[in-house]
């Protein structure tokens, strides 16, 4: 049974740490207001919530699996406070770490029509620091973190969100359908 926790574990957090990969570029790319892969902008908004929502189920899986596994031995202090594991306490730290934040963004979230945009907004920007968190935790924590797949399944992420932030840097990224100040509405000729 413990080796089925482990594995469980092991895959749930992979496989969330490419879901928020996923969240994270399509936030970045659908801010454009342009279509994406030939998906149009509600279509984007739409993937980026479900990557989000199917993330974080997958992050809850991996803290439960790990925490009822004899051979992690997380403990609940581990879950909640960061830098206090026995294990290597940096690494699980920063998964900790992200976890916290993402509990900040999902609460903020679903509190989104009472908090407002403004609050919303800020708050979502924390997924900026919580991506390389969590990318750092996996890479660093784990009996993968050697392993050439997840190196390389970690660089492609890592190159992923580095072009989607180059591109939304880009100075022509306001010319691709996207400006702060709205487009003015013609003017209707008198009669």
């Amino acid at each position: 049974m413990s080796e089925a926790l482990w594995a469980l574990g092991r895959g749930t957090g992979v496989v969330a740490l490419v879901m928020f990969t996923v969240t994270i570029v399509l936030g970045i790319l659908g801010r454009s207001g342009r279509s994406v892969a030939g998906v149009g902008r509600f279509g984007v908004t739409e993937v980026h919530r479900t990557a989000a929502l199917t993330g974080t189920t997958l992050v809850a899986v991996h803290v439960t699996s790990l925490f009822f596994d004899p051979y992690a031995q997380l403990r609940l202090v581990d879950v909640v406070f960061p830098f206090l594991g026995a294990y290597r306490p940096l690494w699980l730290g920063l998964g900790t770490l992200a976890v916290d934040l993402l509990l900040v963004v999902v609460t903020v979230s679903l509190l989104r029509e009472k908090v407002g945009p403004r609050v919303f907004r800020t708050v979502h920007w924390a997924t900026y620091a919580l991506w390389p968190i969590a990318l750092a935790h996996a890479v660093g924590n784990g009996t993968d973190r050697t392993s050439s797949w997840l190196l390389a399944l970690a660089a492609a992420c890592a190159g992923a969100v580095v072009v989607a932030v180059g591109w939304r840097l880009s100075p022509s990224y306001g010319e691709r359908g996207w400006s702060r100040t709205p487009r003015r509405l013609p003017s209707w000729p008198s009669l």
